[in-house]
């Protein structure tokens, strides 16, 4: 059978694009943070850092231990989209990108002569070539080929850094046994510990597993497009709907005072409600957590939420926000990281409006801030309760979405 997928993976993206523009840190040991603290952790951990045992999420103080001669860097996420853009471009100069994964992952469709195996792995050496050409030579990358977009990640996986690795079909599913079974994607830790009380303990196993007892371990079809996936049929993916939009930080050590907390969560919220409105939707509740340094009242995590009819305003957000603030236990402990979630979302087209409250009031309003604020930076305009917080949080760049600088760059 012939090969239609192709996955290109960067290999340690954000300390890689630190490492291009500061060739001062090249061969070195690098360690990305959210924030120049003690109290916080690895975002991401260079080639170099991965050597000494460093990975994502390693706290700041194991990873000095593990590597003295470690260097920090606070993260950059503007940066690493603009670098990401170019990278795709790179791809593209190639051949199509089918689809952007996250912030250092696409994949690519082979069609034609592209799915004979040699064709593809030149195809692969051409794409690293392309982004070391157009973009820098440090941005290393590895290549999986093969029969599936869920086994073409998996050879990505195989050989890093710099790999370019084939799984054909007829090595399958013998060519997997290696692999440990957590580090399929798919299969987190509750997902392995569920397939574990099935009684299947590795991927040599899971291959042998019937399409029923993969339909059972996942509660439905899943399992059964699970079990094609390992096989290397091809499965077509299953519509996603976005179900929150929110924003979280890990606060500096001077901003984590309750007044400071509190500036920065209404700088969340106000930059959450942007994105929703972007996206053209409405929430029907809202979510704040707290995490404490160290709690004196024995709970380090505290989360609340409050539900109201579906809208998109910030107006309205704001009272919502200061209600679930005060809602919060008495803990005189430093806020180590806040953050808030704008969840039931609903399309602004498919809500029905409040029979005593007909149209959103302050919808123009909306509508003004956003503009403004895209078109000569953010923070031009903002509502008051943000003013302490309004540069403590930056853009963040979860694994799964790539910002649009439109909407979240800070400057």
């Amino acid at each position: 059978m012939a090969l239609y997928s192709l996955y290109v993976d960067l290999n340690s993206f954000f300390a890689s694009v630190e490492q291009q523009l500061r060739p001062e840190l090249r061969g070195r040991p690098v360690g990305v943070l959210p924030v120049m603290a003690d109290t916080t952790c690895c975002i991401a951990a260079s080639i170099d850092a991965k050597r000494f045992g460093i990975r994502t999420g390693t706290p700041v103080w194991q990873a000095r231990k593990l590597c003295r001669d470690i260097v920090f860097v606070q993260a950059r996420p503007s940066v690493y989209v603009e670098i990401h853009h170019r990278i795709v471009a790179a791809v593209e100069s190639c051949t199509p990108v089918s689809a952007v994964l996250s912030i250092d992952e696409m994949a690519c469709d082979l069609m034609g002569s592209e799915r004979e195996e040699a064709r593809a792995v030149k195809l692969g050496r051409q794409i690293k070539q392309a982004i070391y050409d157009q973009v820098g030579e440090v941005l290393h990358s590895s290549v999986g080929i093969a029969p599936n977009r869920f086994l073409a990640k998996t050879a990505s996986n195989m050989q890093k850094p710099d790999g370019l690795v084939v799984i054909r079909q007829h090595e399958l599913p013998q060519r997997l046994y290696g692999i440990k079974l957590g580090a399929l994607n798919g299969i987190g830790r509750a997902m392995e510990q569920r397939l574990k009380q099935l009684g299947i303990h590795s991927v040599e196993q899971l291959c042998a597993a019937s399409r029923d007892t993969l339909r059972h371990a996942w509660g439905g079809v899943e399992g059964e497009r699970y079990y094609a996936k390992l096989r290397g049929e091809n499965v077509a993916a299953t519509p996603t709907q976005r179900s929150s939009v929110g924003h979280s930080h890990v606060l500096a050590p001077e901003l984590r005072d309750p007044d400071s907390a509190i500036a920065v969560l209404y700088r969340l919220l106000h930059k959450a409600a942007m994105r929703l409105r972007h996206y053209g939707y409405c929430a029907g509740g809202l979510g704040l957590h707290l995490h404490y340094l160290k709690s004196t009242a024995g709970h380090p995590r505290w989360v609340d939420q409050a539900r109201f009819s579906p809208h998109a305003d910030t107006l309205q957000f704001n009272p919502v926000l200061a209600e679930l603030w005060q809602r919060r236990p008495p803990d005189p402990s430093p806020i180590l990281k806040v953050g808030v979630a704008l969840t039931g979302l609903v399309e602004h087209s498919q809500v029905t409006r409040d029979l005593f409250d007909p149209g959103d009031r302050h919808e123009t309003l909306n509508s003004v801030l956003d503009r403004i604020n895209q078109r000569y930076g953010p923070n031009t305009l903002y509502f008051g309760g943000a003013h302490h917080g309004r540069g403590a949080a930056p853009m963040r760049i979860a694994f799964s979405h790539v910002p649009e600088l439109q909407v979240e760059n800070d400057g």
